[in-house]
């Protein structure tokens, strides 16, 4: 079984502002990518027996707003293979209030945070009821890591040494950190191997395969492949395309020395029973 833990739903155009689409243009040069996120078009790039991960997203600094209504209608027309989760934006009025109807009214099982998108730390203090909540409700939370596209989300927002302090006071929240922290992979890396608690996926990177190559290396030599999630991070790209792009990754070092990735860990990977590990049924 194949678990895809970062994939989006949303209504497009309608949760972007128009400043947000134009900027999203920059997320992969020379390639269109359609933004429209529809179930159908996710299925037909996948395979069969995969189980995914949903969720949209709230960050108003960035132009975007995703109701949770619309991630709990999505995951409704596959209930067997889908699991949504909540978004909040704490930089917002009410969303302690929206945290606790994604999950008591909505049913969604996790929370997906967007600090640099909507303009927060993830270790200020102002959070710690969202922690707590997610330590009695066993709720995973997937962070946003990484670079951007978006000019007014902050890169300070971004640095995965930012979660530690929140790894250290909250050990039993699964956490997973987005995109391996690209481009700051390396700090990404050291955090979830110093924290049980803490994972990465590697959503959103087969298309710039040396930098994810070297990645995946530092993560071999660490000794930390089981760490690693698989996501896609769809619309942006597909299960299959993601799965076919690590793949080839040893491909390009034909006729060179340098160390090959291990073809058994990444096929381990794309099994991980991440549900279990996330603490997810």
């Amino acid at each position: 079984m194949i678990i895809d833990v970062h994939s989006h739903a949303w209504s497009f155009p309608t949760d972007f502002s128009d400043d947000f689409i134009r900027q999203a243009g920059r997320s992969r040069p020379g390639h269109a990518v359609d933004l429209s996120a529809t179930y159908e078009a996710y299925r037909t790039a996948a395979p069969e027996d995969s189980r995914t991960i949903v969720f949209g997203g709230k960050a108003r600094l960035s132009g975007m707003w995703v109701d949770d209504r619309n991630v709990a209608e999505y995951v409704a027309k596959d209930a067997k293979r889908l699991i949504g989760f909540l978004s909040i934006d704490p930089t917002q009025d009410g969303w302690q209030r929206e945290m606790q109807a994604g999950r008591e009214e909505l049913g969604l099982c996790g929370i997906k945070l967007l600090p640099m998108y909507a303009g927060f730390s993830p270790d200020d203090e102002k959070l710690e009821p969202l922690w707590q909540y997610a330590e009695r409700n066993g709720l995973p939370v997937l962070v946003h890591m990484g670079t951007t596209f978006i000019a007014q989300a902050p890169l300070a927002f971004t640095l995965p040494r930012l979660i530690e302090p929140v790894a250290l006071k909250h050990p039993s929240v699964k956490i997973i950190l987005a995109h391996l922290g690209h481009p700051y992979e390396g700090e990404c890396l050291v955090t979830i191997r110093k924290h049980e608690n803490v994972f990465a996926d590697v959503s959103a990177l087969h298309y710039r395969p040396w930098q994810l190559y070297n990645s995946l290396m530092l993560a071999q030599e660490y000794g930390i492949w089981h760490k690693l999630l698989f996501g896609t991070d769809f619309p942006f790209t597909t299960v299959n395309a993601s799965m076919a792009g690590i793949r080839a990754l040893n491909d390009m070092l034909e006729g060179t020395k340098l160390p090959r990735l291990d073809t058994g860990e990444i096929e381990a990977m794309f099994q991980r029973d991440s549900l279990k590990l996330l603490g997810l049924k």
